[in-house]
């Protein structure tokens, strides 16, 4: 089979190409890299021209400020436009989202349309921010979301510009075009699962594959200090809750100076991310969270204590009730001091979790596995 992945944002297109490669089948990926991530693609649509100097993406960012006209949008459009009449002979194309182009929507809509008209077998993935996730979040109706914080402050409209866009009138059309369009609509964690099935969509869900064989498992050793990382993004600051554990790190450097070492990185590419992580014991993701993100779980593989999202719905689809596997962070910086204080107290407990972690990916989220179930869901085999 071809399969054509549109988009990467977290590296699960890549990991999905991995087992899917595995199982003989020719996978291309095209998208941007997510920005500073430099996630790998075979085809970039990547604003090339309008990042080539540091004087020209200040200029084009001025004329952005000034006109709003945003050429990085334009430019990716342009990109992809002219990859379309080489895109021939696929099987299924899969988008990682509605804004997998990350361009304006109405060129969205129209480089979709050119490309539906190749490729008859579709599925959109919602894996991140979509219209009917914000929609249903929105309602307010969870004990917490990524909204939270826009919730407690509207003053932080702003940033959560991201999330916000995917329930204007623009992005609304485009989604609606795509569910008309495409066979399937796939989830991959119960993140947007749950908002999904509440705002009444049919979906799939599909557990986030993890190349089990190319992430690295090394048993955790603690021979001197437990090392604590922190990688921030700062486009994702609030709604990934970030200020919680940065104000429970400085309770626990103050608590605990001779036992932890806190590494704290921003914004850096992913390959220089992994390679700090490396070292880690344990590693703080987000907040507000029920399932984990692919961040998440490619930590959990190499074996790290990762305080992430696993709420009472995550336990129970996956029958864990002894056995943990991550640790639940929530909105609460004492409870998060809490937790990690009973880790650095009782450095057994770090190796426990660190093995079930490994455990759990190899049952729950292996990539050939993984990649077998997309293949039956696209219905091309």
């Amino acid at each position: 089979m071809k399969i054509l992945l549109l988009g990467e944002y977290s590296r699960l297109h890549n990991s999905l190409k991995e087992g899917l490669v595995s199982l003989d089948h020719e996978v291309i990926i095209i998208g941007c890299g997510d920005k500073f991530k430099q996630f790998p693609v075979d085809y970039s649509i990547y604003a090339k021209t309008c990042n080539k100097t540091k004087l020209g993406n200040i200029i084009f960012k001025g004329i952005r400020k000034i006109t709003s006209i945003d050429f990085e949008k334009i430019e990716k459009a342009i990109r992809f436009y002219f990859l379309i009449p080489k895109l021939t002979k696929f099987d299924h194309v899969q988008l990682i989202n509605s804004d997998a182009l990350e361009t304006y929507t109405f060129l969205s809509r129209f480089l979709y349309k050119r490309l539906f008209a190749k490729i008859k077998s579709r599925s959109l993935l919602v894996c991140g921010d979509e219209t009917p996730v914000i929609e249903y979040l929105l309602k307010n109706e969870m004990k917490y979301s990524i909204l939270t914080p826009y919730f407690a402050n509207k003053s932080h409209k702003k940033q959560f510009h991201f999330p916000l866009k995917y329930i204007t009138s623009e992005y609304r059309k485009t989604f609606n075009w795509l569910n008309e369009n495409c066979q399937n609509i796939i989830t991959s964690d119960l993140d947007y699962q749950i908002p999904m099935q509440k705002m009444g969509f049919k979906t799939t869900f599909i557990p986030n594959p993890i190349n089990t064989d190319k992430i690295e498992y090394s048993p955790l050793k603690i021979d001197d200090k437990i090392i604590i990382f922190l990688g921030i993004n700062r486009l994702s600051y609030l709604k990934k809750g970030i200020p919680y554990f940065e104000k429970a790190l400085e309770i626990i450097q103050t608590k605990y100076t001779e036992k932890v070492e806190v590494i704290i990185t921003e914004n850096i590419p992913y390959n220089e991310y992994i390679s700090i992580y490396n070292k880690t014991h344990i590693l703080l993701d987000q907040i507000y969270a029920y399932d984990q993100g692919y961040n998440a779980l490619e930590a959990m593989t190499k074996g790290k204590v990762v305080f992430t999202g696993a709420e009472t719905e995550f336990l129970q689809h996956y029958h864990l009730s002894e056995n943990e596997v991550c640790v639940n962070a929530l909105p609460d910086e004492n409870d998060i001091v809490e937790k990690l204080s009973l880790l650095i107290e009782n450095p057994d407990l770090i190796l426990e979790i660190s093995k079930n972690a490994k455990a759990f990916i190899e049952k729950e989220h292996h990539y050939k596995t993984i990649a077998s179930t997309y293949l039956k869901t696209w219905g091309v085999i």
